[in-house]
């Protein structure tokens, strides 16, 4: 079983930069392949959005063509911790982000992924 604990949201200008951490506990954290999925307000009735995910060893990385060139996602296994960095935020960002994981194979399906985190608050605004 593996656990996931989001933080480093907030409010943030359009331009300016965001950091999001999920921390991950449990045996088997390391071999988890990693992803970060968003819920922007009034589409709570639809599916998360992909937004990027990580391999477990961190060679492979995904991402979702709206965040492509602005947002990196890495991870840290000997913390057990995996990071989204997001540059040159727009007001189309705001969402709630979770952290999601599955064992080895990292892929952009909402379903696939076993474990989520409780999501951390991103709001962009003037």
């Amino acid at each position: 079983h593996v656990q996931l604990v989001e933080s480093g949201g907030g409010l943030v200008r359009p331009g300016g930069s965001l950091r999001l951490s999920c921390a991950a506990s449990g045996r088997t954290a390391d071999s988890h392949a990693m992803a970060w999925f968003r819920q922007a307000p009034g589409k709570e009735r639809e599916p998360r959005e992909f937004v990027a995910a990580i391999s477990w060893s961190g060679a492979s990385t995904l991402y979702a063509d709206s965040v492509k060139g602005r947002f990196t996602i890495s991870r840290d296994n000997a913390k057990n911790t995996v990071y989204l960095q997001m540059n040159s935020l727009k007001p189309e960002d705001t969402a709630v982000y979770y952290c999601a994981a599955r064992p080895i194979i990292m892929t952009r399906e909402i379903y696939e992924y076993d474990y989520w985190g409780q999501g951390t608050q991103v709001t962009v605004a003037p």
